[in-house]
């Protein structure tokens, strides 16, 4: 490792101990685990990306989410909140969840998460035909930030 990356090393220590807050214990169990520094160093090429969850189907759906409705997060999964619709389906939101943290565990392990086999996936109320009220199924895709 030459003097660059050395500072570099350092200096990326530095600034996530000031970000999360951990104590120089907490700061040292954390580097100790490989994955971790793995994880950072990616998330600077995962920060360069969107995931979007896009409404395919819609059916009944008491918030009023339509096909074409898009839920944008960031690459680390955080909701953009300016780029959302003013109300959000907390059960859509739920179904999010997992195929966010799918495609970045894709991306961390060098898969383009949009290879994904199963892009698909819906909120959990299960719609008037089978005694809930609606249902939406919202399909995942990641893109470059500059193509949203």
């Amino acid at each position: 490792m030459n003097d660059r990356e050395t500072a570099w090393n350092r200096l990326k220590w530095k600034l996530l101990k000031q970000r999360l807050g951990y104590t120089d214990e907490e700061m040292a169990l954390f580097k100790s685990n490989a994955r971790n520094e793995d994880v950072l160093d990616k998330g600077i090429e995962l920060e360069k990306r969107k995931i979007i969850m896009q409404v395919v189907e819609s059916r009944g759906c008491n918030s009023q989410h339509k096909t074409g409705d898009r839920f944008v997060f960031d690459g680390a999964g955080n909701l953009l909140t300016r780029e959302n619709p003013e109300k959000i389906c907390i059960y859509a939101l739920s179904a999010c969840t997992t195929m966010i943290f799918s495609s970045n565990e894709l991306f961390y392990a060098g898969v383009n998460p949009n290879d994904m086999r199963f892009r698909r996936a819906g909120c959990f109320d299960v719609g008037v035909q089978c005694g809930g009220w609606g249902r939406i199924v919202i399909e995942m895709s990641m893109t470059e930030k500059t193509e949203v």
